[in-house]
């Protein structure tokens, strides 16, 4: 089994996938604007590793029609089509689907989940052409439910920053976030520039953000803003 998480509970999503005549399953979190890449959301997988290899690559994963698709409705998703590909470019997108093809992963079953820290998940079943009825989708969202709930601190043991964020930190993020200057939080706050400067490095730090707009994008993904 080439699955990016091992042990019990990615065994179990596999299985599920092949017990309802799937043959491959992917399980990736829901990509977010400051964190679009593949490779980084990828969290189970069995996908053959030329195809895992050639996708990551490609670095279309945000832009997919699947994540389109799951961003339009709550419902299950199902289509022969290749949502995996998307807008790549004519020539990529040919190879794509080729070694898609080649490997059985035609016909695919998409959820989107969330577990209870209400982290959003894109769950995938793919290599299956005839679509399921009403009963078999329910059958099928209800134990990934299931399976989410009880693996989810396997899948992301820490949600929130590795440092927690001071009271000062985060009122910076979040003046920062109503689009205020350092020398407007400054004012605000009563405190001097400079020190504002320091709070805001310190939570980007904290978040391991590149700017301040990467940082407040992932504070407001922890719902700490």
């Amino acid at each position: 089994m080439d699955a990016f998480v091992s042990g019990q509970w990615a065994g179990k999503l596999l299985a599920l996938a092949r017990e309802h005549g799937f043959r491959h399953c992917l399980l990736a979190s829901f990509p977010k604007g400051d964190r679009p890449e593949f490779a980084a959301n990828l969290l189970v997988t069995n996908w053959p590793q030329p195809v895992r290899e050639a996708y990551e690559a490609a670095e279309i994963f945000a832009g997919s029609l699947l994540v389109a698709r799951l961003k339009q409705t709550i419902m299950p998703v199902f289509s022969t089509e290749n949502l995996f590909v998307g807008q790549a470019p004519t020539e990529q997108r040919a190879k794509l689907l080729a070694l898609f093809d080649q490997h059985g992963l035609g016909g695919s079953l998409a959820f989107s989940l969330h577990d209870r820290h209400l982290a959003q998940y894109v769950l995938v079943f793919s290599g299956r052409l005839e679509q399921p009825d009403r009963a078999e989708l329910a059958i099928m969202q209800l134990a990934a439910m299931e399976m989410l709930d009880l693996g989810a601190d396997e899948l992301v043991p820490r949600y929130g920053p590795r440092e927690k964020l001071s009271a000062r930190e985060i009122e910076c993020l979040r003046w920062s976030a109503a689009g205020k200057s350092s020398d407007e939080i400054a004012i605000i706050l009563d405190i001097s520039t400079h020190t504002v400067v320091s709070y805001l490095k310190s939570a980007m730090r904290k978040l391991e953000a590149v700017n301040r707009m990467q940082a407040v994008a992932r504070a407001c993904r922890f719902r700490l803003l």
